[in-house]
């Protein structure tokens, strides 16, 4: 049977891939990024709630950071570009500082570690991404750190 925590963390991780797809469903559909801002809120809220055993500064830090990421991640990123996109990412905060790990589709772009630093014992590591979409030239900043196994991602604010 179950516990508390372990059925939190499971409902948690339901709601993350739930709003992860939906994020992309509703992206890729035409539509605007609410759903996804939401979906991801709902989803780092219950997160939050599930590593926090319930802190309510916990989950409404992980509904700010997942209502974030949701939003900003995908927004320069073409629909059919997102799974090459994604190992690049992956790729550049497990890879080198400074090197530079491209991914080409319908548009293309890169991701670029510039720095790597432990915040409040999480390894975390800043990065630049740069996409062409559209024949635009789109470049972001960001932070990425390691948390429960996991990289949790925020873009800065455009």
């Amino acid at each position: 049977m179950l516990n508390k925590s372990g059925l939190i963390a499971g409902v948690a991780m339901l709601a993350l891939f739930a709003a992860t797809g939906a994020a992309m469903a509703d992206d890729c559909s035409g539509h605007g990024h609410e759903t996804g801002t939401v979906l991801g809120a709902i989803a780092g809220g219950l997160i939050g709630s599930a590593a926090s055993h319930g802190n309510a500064g916990a989950v409404v830090g992980g509904a700010i950071v997942g209502g974030l990421a949701g939003n900003a991640i995908s927004r320069d990123i073409d629909c059919d570009d997102r799974e090459g996109a994604s190992h690049a990412y992956y790729d550049s905060f497990d890879g080198e500082i400074g090197e530079r790990y491209e991914w080409h589709g319908h548009g293309h772009g890169y991701v670029v570690s510039n720095r790597e630093y432990y915040e409040h014992g999480h390894l975390c590591r800043d990065f630049t991404q740069v996409v062409w979409h559209h024949g635009e030239e789109f470049t972001r900043d960001g932070t990425a750190c390691r948390r429960h196994g996991e990289w949790e991602i925020e873009m800065d604010s455009d």
